[in-house]
């Protein structure tokens, strides 16, 4: 395969190398040069306190935030007790932001350079803790009376307890779903809920909900600075939480920066000891098999483009000593992914023949272009179709050209770059097997989760256009620091903090917007707001009912492990007897039987 040679990169491959404020960095006076040897040591305890740091603060707001939200107290079946709750909410986000904000905003007018790194550093992380902590904070709210989470026992949440309990029983682990997640609901439920599962599984839903932003920011800051990093983390986040099985979409907005970090690795292999560059690999390997564990969906359609993007960036010219060292960093990933990931990738290889996913629901019936967009895969209404929303120009609306002309910035600015190569491999895959998977749904009556690329896609996209915002900005730096001189030595100080700003009102609205949808909601409405009102009409281990409860509350049922459906063709969920065979060519299996 013909290849070009990636260009010389520096230090930092995707962030900036000059300081934030866009002026070189001031040298102070020094004595004799002390050896490499004794300086690398200070530098790397600094780092890794910094970003010790940053970790503790996020994940610390997230989860505090949410544990904090266990003490608001609304009837949250009622529309004002939900109104009230999240205003609540609102009001205690602010009191945690106003003074980070107020504090960051000093620094950029006041402190030194350094400082102010320091201040922004710590307040990008509180608002990516904050983004999800609110969400979070709003599904405990909603739940507020019941001790079972979203879902109650229906649909996926019972699936999973299911799984949880017959893993316990000593029956094993489920065909090829990851088994990650089913054996920490099995073990939490164990040792931390005395047997029961479906109180667990609340406490994982609240849990994973709240540091999945922190996760982003984090696994991002591996390769962007702060704001670039939270610019990128706290949109994915916020739109792509998914509180009722929080798992799945932790692992793909965390697969993305560390497929990218990979590839950045291997740019730098040629210029590291084999050593160095096969425990880095062997380490951002291992991480990929927990990431499969957990959820493998994402690894099937970026498999493909991840395996060309390896391919383009390898140094094929290098030289006998760069093809060796980029070859130790790909066999160390490659030995690590293989020996995580062996429990499901065995049971992959023996039985995925055999696996079809044969769910229709709300989208696999919309356009299958539409990608900038997910409605539910709850029951939804059949009048809301075609729901997305109706653009200017052929459809496409401003957010669509806006993600379009970023992704052209990014491929004209940063085509070698490894960031963005990453991201546009998982675009480029995931787009692909998309059309692949429903092009040939009727024929193999099978869906296959393809709707599910719309989120891969559109984050790639949201990467990609924030990428190509980073890289403008270095060029006009460049460019206009050749001709002009930089008006202050705090502009950038300034704008960065600005922008956390608006990044942490962006964080309160969005994440407002998220927890909403999942406030309870009466059956007849068929919107995300079930789940919760589930939770709420499901006796207590007891026989008691949630005092909020509006109506008889059923009793909890036997959890035995879920079996496959048998049916042949296509399940299409939630659509009326009458309309089956105009959505799915067959009459309901149902009204056949009769």
């Amino acid at each position: 395969m013909a290849t070009t040679a990636p260009e010389t990169l520096p230090p930092d491959a995707v962030a900036p190398a000059e300081p934030e404020d866009g002026r070189p960095e001031e040298r102070q006076p020094q004595g004799p040069r002390r050896p490499t040897r004794s300086r690398l040591p200070a530098r790397s305890r600094r780092r890794a306190l910094a970003v010790a740091g940053e970790a503790a603060v996020s994940t610390g707001v997230a989860l505090g935030f949410t544990l904090w939200a266990r003490t608001v107290d609304v009837d949250p079946l009622i529309r004002i007790g939900q109104v009230s709750g999240l205003a609540t909410l609102q009001f205690r986000a602010a009191l945690i932001a106003l003074p980070v904000l107020a504090a960051v905003l000093y620094a950029a007018h006041r402190a030194s350079r350094r400082h102010f790194q320091h201040a922004l550093r710590l307040g990008c992380a509180v608002v990516a803790g904050l983004g999800t902590g609110i969400v979070a904070g709003g599904i405990t709210v909603a739940l507020h009376g019941t001790p079972w989470g979203l879902g109650g026992q229906d649909g996926d949440p019972g699936v999973l307890q299911g799984y949880a309990t017959s893993f316990l029983r000593g029956e094993g682990l489920p065909g090829i779903y990851p088994p990650g997640f089913i054996v920490l609901l099995a073990e939490w439920t164990q040792h931390l809920r005395h047997g029961q599962v479906g109180y667990a599984l609340k406490d994982l839903q609240l849990l994973l909900s709240a540091l999945l932003g922190p996760a982003c920011y984090l696994a991002w800051r591996t390769l962007l600075r702060p704001g670039w990093a939270l610019a990128v983390a706290l949109p994915a986040a916020v739109v792509f939480l998914d509180p009722i099985r929080p798992y799945s979409h932790l692992v793909m907005v965390v697969l993305l920066p560390v497929l990218a970090r990979l590839l950045t690795e291997l740019t730098r292999a040629p210029g590291r000891p084999p050593r160095s560059a096969a425990l880095r690999g062997a380490l951002l390997g291992g991480a990929l098999g927990l990431l499969f564990l957990t959820y493998c969906g994402w690894f099937v359609w970026t498999g493909p483009g991840a395996l060309v993007a390896v391919a383009a960036l390898f140094p094929w010219r290098g030289g006998r000593a760069a093809v060796l060292r980029a070859g130790a960093l790909l066999a160390a990933a490659a030995a690590a992914f293989c020996a995580v990931g062996s429990p499901l990738l065995l049971r992959m290889l023996q039985n995925a023949s055999g696996t079809v996913d044969r769910y229709a629901y709300f989208d696999v019936y919309t356009d299958p272009a539409y990608v900038l967009g997910w409605h539910q895969d709850r029951p939804g209404r059949l009048t809301e179709l075609p729901w997305q929303p109706t653009g200017e120009l052929a459809g496409q609306g401003t957010f669509t050209l806006l993600l379009l002309a970023g992704a052209a910035v990014a491929l004209a600015l940063g085509l070698r770059r490894p960031a963005v190569i990453a991201a546009l491999s998982c675009l480029v895959s995931a787009w692909l097997l998309r059309f692949w998977f429903a092009g040939h749904m009727e024929r193999d009556q099978a869906v296959m989760l393809y709707p599910r690329t719309t989120w891969q896609i559109l984050y790639a996209l949201i990467a990609l256009t924030v990428l190509a915002a980073m890289l403008a900005t270095r060029t006009a730096r460049a460019l206009t620091a050749r001709t002009f001189p930089t008006p202050s030595p705090t502009l950038g100080r300034r704008l960065a903090a600005g922008s956390l700003c608006a990044a942490a009102l962006f964080a309160a609205m969005g994440a407002s917007w998220s927890a909403n949808r999942y406030q309870p909601s009466d059956p007849t409405h068929q919107n995300m707001g079930l789940d919760a009102w589930r939770a709420h009409h499901l006796q207590r281990t007891d026989g008691t009912c949630s005092p909020y409860a509006a109506g008889p509350c059923v009793a909890p049922h036997f959890l035995g492990r879920p079996t496959d459906s048998t049916y042949p063709l296509l399940w299409c969920g939630n659509i009326p007897t009458e309309q089956w065979t105009a959505y799915c060519g067959a009459p309901a299996p149902w009204a056949k039987a009769k």
